[in-house]
């Protein structure tokens, strides 16, 4: 059962901590950049696959997330990045060969980070928060003067256990909804500029984020290795619904392709 936390603050997985994790492994480091409102957690299961393959896991939390929504609403999308860009730092000094996956907003993340590091062996982009369906995302850099956050809409999660192992705010907040709102714009502006290796993987079932998000990553990219890959039973977070085995099994059949030979 999903549970709902202090006066509907979090959306399941109250069970979990929100922290930011590390899994040790060998010179392939693997980044985990989470979703809007979410938290490492649900990027934890992917994680555990990789590290299962001997490679080195890093999840960081992005400033406001895992705390409180109010405190989501003071940051703005450079202090995502700036975190993200400080564990890719981090994972580099360790790992010899660097991957960044990121899930809907995540996404965005590791494209931004693509730009900064040309060095970046691979990308993966699971369900690539390009735009959002819901349009009121236009208004939010004028509602978030007068309302601080607004409910989400019912789960899209096709699991009934799938909630449980992630961990989100239970509202979205409406002035960093307008952070997100400006690092979609500044990612589609530069999908040219990157050129790593790219694995996209959305669903169809996905009612969060625009059905042409995955498509147009594809085609907007200057990579020349692309790979566009769809679920059929999973809603948004694909990394925690009931697909996200065959989501492990494509990322690590991705990373294998791209290392080194010789490499572990």
């Amino acid at each position: 059962m999903s549970t709902r936390q202090s006066k509907g603050r979090i959306r399941g997985g109250g069970h979990l901590r929100p922290d930011a994790f590390e899994l040790d492994g060998g010179p392939v480091g693997i980044l985990l950049v989470h979703g809007f409102t979410g938290a490492p957690p649900e990027m934890r299961l992917l994680g555990e696959a990789m590290a299962e393959r001997g490679w080195r896991v890093s999840a960081p939390r992005l400033p406001g997330h895992g705390t409180h929504p109010d405190d989501l609403n003071n940051r703005t999308w450079s202090e995502w990045v700036e975190e993200a860009d400080r564990a890719h730092g981090e994972l580099t000094r360790d790992c010899e060969t660097v991957f960044v996956g990121g899930l809907s907003m995540g996404a965005l993340v590791a494209l931004e980070l693509a730009v900064r590091h040309p060095e970046i062996a691979g990308l993966m982009a699971y369900s690539p928060a390009l735009w959002v369906s819901t349009r009121l995302i236009h208004l939010t850099p004028l509602l978030g003067r007068l309302v601080r956050t607004w409910p989400k809409p019912a789960s899209d999660l096709v699991d009934p256990d799938a909630e449980d192992r992630g961990w989100c705010y239970a509202r979205r907040p409406i002035a960093a909804s307008a952070q997100l709102l400006a690092l979609q714009k500044r990612v589609r502006g530069g999908l040219g500029r990157v050129h790593q290796p790219l694995l996209i993987v959305q669903s169809e079932g996905d009612a969060t984020i625009r059905r042409d998000c995955g498509p147009t990553l594809r085609d907007g990219v200057g990579s020349e290795d692309v790979e566009l890959r769809w679920l059929h039973h999973s809603g948004h977070n694909i990394l925690i619904d009931g697909e996200w085995p065959t989501v492990a099994r494509w990322t690590a059949g991705f990373v294998e392709r791209l290392l080194p030979e010789g490499s572990p």
